[in-house]
């Protein structure tokens, strides 16, 4: 193995990730035509309904049980990270925001404190196969941003810089490819300050073509997801789908994609390097601090929930848009 290539692990569900990142998911569910209610025309019988995550007929209902998804659930002390490049996601949070988002668009959500969210997946179009590819990426908070107000907000697709290379296109989420610089993170993300070197990136490299990712900061960790295509060589290795390569961020690496057209994904940024305690969607540096967030929810519900329904979704003839906690409304 090269010497550039730290590790080569298999995509499980989450996938592995590196401090500063807490885990990635990722999602692509083949979903029929909904029955207009924002559900699939199908028969939901033989699923275990509110915690559905094996694939039937292609997809998954997660823990909704008419509208796939994630009902009403909270998070404190990290952020979610959540690209749609296929279908949309219905956002609707305790700070009284809400949001319909995808075909490319992200959401960049920064728990601090405490807030619940719930994330569905409506099934817009009755006359087609309404299908899902997103990716929901955490990323830590340090421990002086633990308990920073919740905060929520759109990188719209038109405005995502996409940087159009020889033989790759590169979206740049966050950090900068070269000279090129992605919309600014949230304000009290690790991702905020340039010298903690944060970079997502969703890159597609044509069939036989290459792409080269630039050096990164020497401390920095930088994980690439090959999540879709035939096969990518990496400094004589060969790797095919469904795995992970952490590698050297500190050296010039060059993908070449073999036979078909190659998806990746990739995360880099300076580790937090601080003690990491986690359960469930509370991410926290100690035990006690993880024991107080749970006491504190059942407690407060993180303000509570101020929807009618746990898996709330907007109107089915909605466009995308985002409603935010102090009443702005921006629609696209």
């Amino acid at each position: 193995m090269h010497k550039t290539i730290n590790k080569i692990f298999q995509l499980d569900f989450p996938w592995q990730t590196q401090d500063p990142f807490l885990f990635c998911v990722y999602h692509l569910d083949h979903y029929p035509k909904g029955n207009g209610e924002l559900g699939p025309a199908d028969s939901l019988s033989e699923r275990n309904l509110g915690n559905d995550f094996q694939i039937k007929d292609g997809y998954r209902m997660y823990h909704g049980t008419t509208i796939p998804g994630f009902p009403a659930h909270p998070h404190r002390g990290f952020e979610t990270i959540t690209i749609v490049n296929k279908g949309f996601c219905d956002h609707s949070d305790s700070l009284g925001a809400a949001g319909r988002f995808g075909e490319g668009d992200v959401q960049w959500m920064t728990a601090g404190s405490g807030v619940q969210h719930s994330e569905m997946f409506p099934l817009i179009h009755t006359d087609k196969e309404n299908t899902l590819e997103l990716f929901q990426i955490w990323l830590n908070l340090p421990a002086k941003s633990k308990f920073v107000d919740p905060h929520f907000k759109m990188l719209w697709h038109e405005d995502i810089p996409v940087l159009e290379l020889e033989q790759s296109t590169v979206k740049i989420i966050a950090g900068s490819f070269g000279s090129q610089q992605a919309l600014e993170a949230a304000p009290n993300s690790w991702a905020s300050a340039i010298e903690n070197d944060v970079a997502i990136w969703n890159i597609k490299i044509e069939a036989n073509g290459t792409v080269t990712l630039p050096k990164a900061n020497k401390n920095s960790t930088r994980t690439i997801y090959f999540y879709e295509g035939q096969s990518l060589e990496i400094f004589d290795e060969t790797i095919t789908p469904n795995h992970g390569i952490d590698v050297d961020a500190n050296a010039e690496i060059t993908l070449k994609a073999f036979e078909k057209e190659a998806s990746i994904l990739v995360l880099q940024g300076k580790p937090i390097d601080e003690p990491v305690a986690k359960y469930g969607p509370f991410v926290m540096n100690t035990d006690e601090e993880l024991e107080n967030a749970m006491s504190e929810f059942r407690t407060t519900q993180f303000g509570g929930w101020p929807w009618r329904y746990p898996d709330q979704v907007h109107e089915k003839n909605k466009g995308r848009f985002a409603k935010y906690p102090d009443g702005t409304l921006i629609e696209k």
